[in-house]
């Protein structure tokens, strides 16, 4: 005790835990915390935090977190979102409404701002959304990204992290995917991020945008605090549906497809959590940032956990820790999805030094639950 009572006020706002004798865990109050990030992101970068960030679709999910850390670290955010999906109450730092499709709105936003980089998230992401309908994913994923990257290129803004997909890769190439991974895209969600990606590289060689795009796996979980999650009333996304079920909304869950080469016939996911997404994102832009090359840059990077879950172990997980049953009933395969998609994640954490801290499932769905009970009640 007396050697916990010394430690603990040695750090204020906080405790250490001992395991024989030797600290083992330090416990920090969150705003003590953010004060620490702050200013290790400073030293980490080694300029002033102050870096001006444009973080395009910002307001929704996964924007919305990277801008939550990145104000907490001590950035100047300003949050661009044309509230199709995204809203208002999620963006974070400055706040402008706007469409990447308005060519004269992005002149004349870059003209009148000084930004250090962007962080590309708006786009649209439905698999099945864009079979039924690709006029709409070129038109917003391609075009309307062009017009922001035109924009950098005319006003001299050369970093940019752009949000990607694993859904690039070959559904033939073996797991675990990594970067060096033979492409093939086959929606046209898919199709639009490899496009781009494509895009990428000569606008680098040309105009000397540097990019970094991070190939997602399944995003997933909330905000542990619950201020930020998914919020979709219609998700189509696995595990907010499951939920749904296991809340009462639904009565059961469709599963779609039960006939897949894996070990119980449903398609196997890899899983990131959120915050770790945000995590990689932080990275991402520190490497580019701290990159003073002027030859031309463009990389990729996986972000996964690196462990698959199938539909049926996320359904028995989320049982398992809400306390609740799922009903399902197997259906057919959705067009555009893949069996099975689960990330090599050694470059990320090479090159990064990224390491997921959150992205057990535990983390994932009891936030998850946290955040659905929180903003939709019981219902």
């Amino acid at each position: 005790m007396k050697e916990l009572l010394e430690a603990a006020a040695g750090y204020p706002g906080g405790f250490i835990i001992l395991e024989d004798n030797r600290p083992k865990f330090a416990i920090l109050d969150y705003e003590h915390y953010k004060r620490l990030a702050a200013g290790k992101a400073k030293e980490y970068m080694n300029q002033s935090p102050t870096a001006t960030i444009l973080i395009t679709g910002g307001a929704g999910y996964i924007g919305s977190h990277a801008g939550k850390l990145l104000v907490e670290r001590g950035f100047e955010v300003t949050t661009l979102d044309n509230l199709s999906k995204g809203r208002k109450e999620f963006a974070q730092g400055r706040f402008i409404e706007g469409d990447l499709a308005d060519a004269q709105f992005l002149d004349g936003l870059f003209a009148q701002n000084k930004f250090d980089a962007v962080m590309h998230f708006a786009a649209s992401i439905e698999v099945e959304e864009s079979v039924k309908n690709p006029e709409l994913y070129y038109a917003n994923n391609v075009v309307a990204g062009l017009n922001l990257l035109n924009a950098m290129a005319k006003h001299g803004v050369s970093n940019l992290i752009f949000s990607s997909t694993c859904a690039v890769y070959a559904e033939s190439a073996p797991v675990p995917l990594s970067e060096n991974s033979a492409f093939g895209p086959i929606s046209p969600y898919a199709k639009t991020k490899y496009i781009f990606e494509q895009i990428l590289g000569d606008y680098a060689a040309a105009y000397g945008v540097k990019s970094v795009a991070l190939r997602y796996f399944n995003a997933a979980g909330a905000s542990f605090d619950q201020t930020l999650g998914f919020f979709n009333p219609h998700p189509s996304h696995l595990i907010p549906r499951v939920l749904d079920v296991a809340a009462g909304k639904n009565e059961s869950l469709t599963v779609f497809g039960g006939d897949y080469k894996t070990h119980d016939g449903t398609a196997i996911r890899d899983y990131i959590h959120v915050s770790d997404l945000a995590e990689a994102h932080f990275l991402a832009l520190n490497y580019l940032l701290e990159n003073k090359s002027s030859s031309p840059l463009t990389e990729a990077f996986n972000v996964g956990s690196g462990r698959g879950y199938s539909v049926l172990e996320i359904i028995n997980a989320v049982c398992e820790q809400t306390g609740h049953m799922v009903r399902f009933e197997m259906g057919p395969r959705r067009a555009g999805d893949r069996e099975k998609l689960v990330s090599d994640n050694t470059k990320i954490a090479q090159v990064l030094g990224f390491k997921p801290a959150y992205s057990d499932l535990k983390n994932i769905i009891d936030t998850s639950w946290a955040w659905r009970k929180k903003w939709f009640g019981n219902n």
